[in-house]
């Protein structure tokens, strides 16, 4: 094929892929779904503010495109992001909107902002400031090498396993150990991968973090404090979000 044919083709197929998100629907549809949970389509209409009746077209052209997938079970059928590729991807996009800030400035819309950049969840890792902050904690002790990329170095393979975490499956599966995501509201990095998401579940696992209804933000508990300051060997004061 000739190379301008190939230029001309991908970019027909790059306008295609932003054509699907440059809808204000699919791209609520999408964030929504960056929690990593699967979603009636009812839910889905009502996070992003939409008629329930305008949802089957616009989630037809997301599962076509393999954005997202559905699951059924019984007569209920549930949507969900296609894998983690896409929650980075789409976090990514995210970065260049800027930082998320509520069109109406009610108390209710500013703290739901506000927990949303304090910690929520990239599909199946940590992400917010919380995340950030644990990563760079991770670099700063040797746990993860940033000098191309992320890598897991042996000393944080080591405290992986010392954590009960299963590093085995980490490094058996066919998704990357360790690997950058950049982070929409810090605009920093923080760590995805099958490292991040076994992170992420142990917090949960352990009741350090606690999923807000209804919301990919995820709130600091009591025990999260304590638990992930000594886990990571940090003064509790520098997890200053507001613990629940």
């Amino acid at each position: 094929m000739h190379p301008g044919a190939v230029v001309e083709r991908n970019g027909t197929e790059l306008a295609q892929l932003a054509g699907l998100l440059s809808d204000g629907t699919r791209a609520a549809f999408c964030l929504a779904l960056m929690d990593g949970r699967a979603w009636t389509a009812g839910e889905l209409a009502r996070a992003a503010g939409v008629a329930p009746s305008t949802t089957t077209s616009h989630l037809a052209r997301l599962v076509a495109a393999g954005f997202v997938i559905e699951e059924r079970h019984g007569r209920h059928c549930y949507v969900r992001l296609a894998g983690p590729h896409i929650a980075e991807l789409v976090e990514t996009l995210a970065v260049h909107t800027g930082p998320p800030g509520p069109s109406a400035r009610s108390l209710r819309a500013v703290t739901a902002s506000r927990h949303l950049a304090d910690a929520r969840t990239c599909f199946d890792h940590l992400a917010g400031r919380l995340g950030v902050r644990l990563t760079e904690a991770m670099v700063h002790k040797g746990w993860i090498d940033d000098t191309a990329g992320f890598s897991l170095t042996p000393a944080g393979l080591a405290w992986l396993d010392d954590r009960g975490v299963d590093t085995g499956a980490i490094l058996a599966g066919r998704r990357s150990p360790a690997r950058m995501c950049l982070d929409w509201t810090e605009r920093r990095p923080h760590l995805a991968g099958a490292s991040g998401a076994a992170l992420c579940q142990h917090y949960l696992d352990q009741g350090w973090l606690r999923r807000i209804t209804g919301q990919r933000a995820v709130r600091l508990t009591g025990a999260g404090v304590i638990g992930l300051a000594a886990m990571f060997g940090i003064d509790p004061a520098d997890l200053s979000l507001q613990p629940v």
